[in-house]
């Protein structure tokens, strides 16, 4: 059950990233209702540069915190869904990089995140090769499993 709902948080996140790639995010305070921002503004006191999406079921605030590019999702009853952010390969637990290196040797990363929620985190990292693109989830932060995996063509 625990994985279902992390796929399907995860599908939901990747979709919505896609699907907003390529649209302006604009901070339009009146299209945020008032227990969202509360929740946010109680969550994340020192966020700088907010800006909000709304879609039919959640809203996703993109800030900066600590210098870091953050992305927050809320249902509209101001419940935090989860927290996104893209690292570095090296800010990942020293046995996921060794198994990067020792099991997808020839690949590069193209994406690679950390998605927490309310008591539980996971990491999710895109690699390539000349023939297919491969995500891997690591939920409990010791080794990796194969979420989903493409031929390229």
């Amino acid at each position: 059950m625990k994985k279902l709902i992390t796929a399907a948080v995860l599908s939901t996140v990747l979709l919505v990233n896609a699907a907003f790639a390529n649209k302006t995010v604009t901070n339009k305070k009146e299209e945020v209702n008032f227990k969202v921002e509360a929740a946010f503004k109680e969550e994340f006191a020192q966020a700088k540069d907010v800006s909000w999406q709304k879609t039919e079921n959640y809203y996703k605030a993109v800030f900066k915190i600590n210098n870091e590019v953050v992305n927050a999702y809320f249902t509209h009853e101001g419940e935090m869904l989860g927290i996104v952010h893209n690292m570095l390969s090296t800010q990942i637990p020293l046995n996921l990089q060794t198994a990067l290196r020792k099991d997808y040797d020839g690949f590069w990363i193209t994406e690679l995140f950390e998605f927490s929620k309310p008591y539980s985190n996971g990491y999710y990292i895109t690699i390539e090769d000349a023939d297919k693109i491969i995500t891997l989830q690591s939920t409990d932060g010791s080794s990796w499993s194969t979420y989903s995996k493409t031929k390229k063509q």
